[in-house]
């Protein structure tokens, strides 16, 4: 049996035009969504990520804001520039591109958008009301990972999720979203003792580490859904997951490949937050 493949692009493409939807009918009463991207330094995957971000929001009819800085930018100038933008009603959405230079405190910066205005998901505010099941915003990695269990109709009530990673980014919050969709979760980590016990017992493995083959064919039970959050090279620097995805294919039930999966859905949750964000403000 090969495993179905769940299509980022795809799922991201329907998303979008229901994004642009939106953003027509919030135009219509004179608001325009608009997203401010800050990006300190020059990290060359950083600029990719930035300008795959501002290009998103052009194209789903939203304002978007591009503020480059060198990388002796102060944490004091940066912070300013932050407070600027919380208090800027045209602007819905702040992201600060990480990794920040050394020299800035990146919880400080990230602490300092307003949570009304945090659309990444990463204010202690946001994880806070996620912990109890309060409205906020979701870190865009896993909520996109919850948008791809839906399109393919998975019930997780009940069901044994197996979280690869604890990063505050996507691990945790992943395993809360599978909690709240009354999924049994575990999370495992590099202190875990039998990776490959744990996973076996799996409906769904979400795989999060940036480690390529962290997840193999013999660690996976026949059916299981296998998400692929991970971005690597392979030896011929080709884009890879976490998930060795030749042979996981052969026994999963579904599976998201790499690049084309998760990657597209990150940047498309940002759009549906920020949207969200213009329509709280618009009441």
């Amino acid at each position: 049996m090969t495993a179905q493949l769940i299509d980022g692009n795809a799922l991201s493409r329907q998303l979008r035009t229901e994004v642009s939807e939106r953003v027509t009918a919030l135009k219509a009463r004179g608001i325009t969504p608009g997203l401010a991207v800050i990006l300190v330094g020059d990290n060359p995957a950083s600029q990719v990520y930035v300008r795959n971000k501002v290009k998103a929001c052009e194209d789903t009819g939203m304002h978007s804001v591009l503020e480059r800085y060198e990388a002796n930018m102060s944490e004091t100038a940066l912070l300013a520039r932050v407070e600027a933008l919380n208090n800027d009603p045209t602007i819905h959405g702040i992201l600060v591109q990480l990794p920040l230079p050394a020299h800035i405190d990146a919880h400080k910066v990230i602490e300092a958008i307003s949570p009304a205005k945090d659309v990444d998901g990463f204010h202690v505010a946001s994880a806070g009301a996620l912990m109890v099941g309060q409205p906020g915003f979701w870190p865009c990695t896993p909520y996109g990972c919850m948008k791809m269990l839906e399109s393919i109709g998975y019930d997780l009530k009940g069901k044994h999720a197996v979280v690869i990673g604890r990063s505050n980014i996507v691990g945790k919050p992943m395993a809360l979203m599978l909690l709240q969709q009354d999924a049994t979760v575990t999370v495992c980590h590099s202190r875990t003792a039998d990776l490959k016990a744990q996973t076996l017992q799996a409906d769904v493995i979400v795989a999060a580490v940036g480690k390529r083959n962290v997840l193999t064919a013999d660690m996976v039970k026949p059916g299981a859904v296998v998400l692929d959050v991970g971005m690597n090279r392979n030896d011929e620097g080709k884009l890879c997951g976490d998930v060795d995805f030749d042979g996981v294919k052969e026994v999963a039930g579904w599976i998201t490949p790499v690049p084309g999966g998760v990657g597209p859905m990150t940047i498309t949750m940002l759009m549906v937050n920020t949207l969200e964000s213009a329509e709280r403000s618009a009441g």
